[in-house]
This record gives structure tokens, C-alpha cells and sequence, in this order.
């Protein structure tokens, strides 16, 4: 079901939400948190694709606030609320704002929040230099962000380096999920020896590369290189440096990944790039701070730009 309602206020599409509820068109109860997506509008509706498919484990409450208008335009904000089929296990509200209430995003959501539950803010493309000084940042638990979407993606994941605070994240950390479980398990195979040296290949501007590059060279202790590579996706191409020969993981086709060990016979194992709504689903199992990807992306990342810069000098 979707209901339409413009030049409107969020009071009145509280009370309409309640009425919802009350009719029983919709159940607020054993929602688990609200989610805000704040959008261009070009990214509403994968936004909420996104969100709905992450319903079936997380069922929310979602507010997208998008913009309707110039910043000088006369105030005006229009409503469209999805329950049912049209809204998975959540339920959705677009708020579209014009005018001075672009500037006002906390007062816009708050009579939409859900008592008691945690709320976590969703940027898909560009994101505020320093997310928790946001309005709607700095009440919610968790803050992600998508820097591969953004226009300027490793001037972007730097930015956030240097201003990070608990409750950060971003999507390219949980793309790396399966990467890092891959090379946790391979380092721990005989003959046991350290990592001298890392080299991550792949596409330019794919910060996966940078934070997946940021915790090995946090763990490992040892030199970690980028090498971007023209025409390739993702991440291809892991290589850890061992003084008995190398560790190899190789993923040419964004699918399969092969994995080859000097004395070992190769393994081939899925390894998908992981979908949106597949990266939202992890980031929305926990609302604590995550220390490890903290590690990676302030210290981790900061050592392997720091040695790239000694290498180039």
C-alpha cells in the first residue's frame, strides 16, 4: 500500500501512521530500530529496495528524507508512506523537503522515531565531512556511510579517517567481511611463517582496496601495497609475501576466487561481490562501535598511505 500526501507535516504523517496500525495496515511493534536514509533523489528508490530486502532481518521503521527543492524555495514538505508488500517487513516513509526545512533534518524526523529503539543513519552517495556533527548524526547509534558511491571515493574514505568517532562505519568494510575471513584462515596454515610484504590489486576508486589494505597492514605489521589496476572490479587480487613462497588469492571474474599456496594444491571458492542490501543486512547486526574497523581505517590506513608516500618520494 502506498499513500501519497503532499504539503503536509510530519505530525500529520505520525497520526496517519497510527491509524495505519490501528486499522491494521501496518504493525509498529517488533520493529527494531528506526532507519533514516537521507538521499538525492536519483537514490530513493535503490535506497529502499535496499532497506526492504535488510527488513527481513532487521524489520524498521524507514525514514528517507530527500530533497524537493532549492534551499530558497517556500517550506514544503511531501510524504509518501509504503506499508505491506510495498515495504517488506519495515515500514517506509519518504519525506520529501523544500526550502529552509532542508536544513532542519532532526526536526523533520523526530515526532517519526520510534520510542526506545536505536536509530542509525544511512548516507548511499555523498556524506557530511564529519557524519556524527550532522543534526541527525549525532543522535543516532550508528552512522554509515558509502564511500564507493561517492564521487571522490579515496578523498572521501580519508576524510573519514580523519574524523572518525564511535559508531562510524562504512559499506566497503562490510564488502571486505569474506575477504578477511579468506586471508585470516590462510595465514594460519603451515609452515607458519610471518607476512614480509601484502599487495591488494584492483578497480581504482573501490575503497574496499584502501580498508581491506588498512587491516592487513594493522594486523600484519608489514609493508601493504595498492596496486589499482585498469579495467578491473572490486577487488581481484591478494598476494601475501612469506619467505618460503607466496599466498595468492585471485578473483578475476568479481565471482570465484582461487586460492594458490606454494605447496598446496589451488582452491576455488565463491566469492561473490557482495550486494547492497547484503552489506546494509551486516552493518545492521551490531550498533556497538566496531574497534576492528576503526583500527583499519585510522591507523591501518594512515601506515599504508604514509609508506606509499616514502615509496614515491
Amino acid at each position: 500500500m502506498i499513500i501519497d500526501m503532499p504539503e503536509t507535516t510530519t505530525t500529520a504523517v505520525d497520526k496517519r501512521l497510527v491509524r495505519l496500525r490501528d486499522e491494521g495496515g501496518a504493525v509498529a511493534l517488533g520493529r527494531v530500530l528506526t532507519l533514516v536514509i537521507i538521499a538525492d533523489e536519483a537514490d530513493v528508490e535503490t535506497a529502499v529496495e535496499a532497506a526492504n530486502e535488510a527488513s527481513r532481518e532487521h524489520p524498521s521503521r524507514v525514514l528517507v528524507l530527500a530533497s524537493a527543492g532549492p534551499l530558497d524555495a517556500a517550506p514544503r514538505l511531501d510524504a509518501q508512506i509504503r506499508v505491506g508488500g510495498d515495504a517488506g517487513a519495515s515500514e517506509v516513509v519518504v519525506l520529501r523537503a523544500a526550502g529552509p526545512l532542508q536544513e532542519q533534518p532532526d526536526a523533520v524526523v523526530m515526532p517519526l522515531l520510534l520510542p526506545d529503539a536505536p536509530i542509525v543513519v544511512w548516507w548511499p552517495r555523498e556524506a557530511p565531512q564529519t557524519p556524527s556533527e550532522h543534526p541527525i548524526g549525532r543522535i543516532a547509534h550508528r552512522r554509515i556511510t558509502d564511500s564507493v558511491m561517492s564521487a571522490d571515493p579515496e578523498t572521501m574514505i580519508r576524510s573519514l579517517a580523519d574524523q572518525y568517532a564511535e559508531g562510524d562505519t562504512d559499506l566497503a568494510w562490510a564488502r571486505v567481511t569474506l575477504w578477511r575471513g579468506l586471508l585470516a584462515a590462510a595465514v594460519e596454515q603451515p609452515p607458519f611463517e610471518p607476512v614480509t610484504s601484502v599487495v591488494i590489486e584492483g578497480e581504482k576508486g573501490h575503497t574496499s582496496l584502501d580498508l581491506l589494505a588498512g587491516w592487513l597492514r594493522a594486523r600484519l605489521k608489514t609493508p601493504t601495497t595498492i596496486a589499482h589496476k585498469p579495467g578491473t572490479t572490486a577487488i581481484t587480487r591478494v598476494v601475501l609475501r612469506r619467505k618460503s613462497g607466496e599466498i595468492v588469492l585471485d578473483r578475476p571474474d568479481g565471482r570465484i576466487v582461487t586460492i594458490s599456496q606454494t605447496g598446496s594444491p589451488d582452491r576455488r571458492i565463491a566469492l561473490p561481490i557482495r550486494k547492497l542490501s547484503e552489506a546494509i543486512i551486516e552493518e545492521l547486526r551490531r550498533l556497538d562501535p566496531d574497534e576492528v574497523y576503526a583500527e583499519a581505517l585510522v591507523s591501518g590506513l594512515r601506515a599504508v598511505d604514509a609508506e606509499a608516500a616514502g615509496d614515491a618520494a
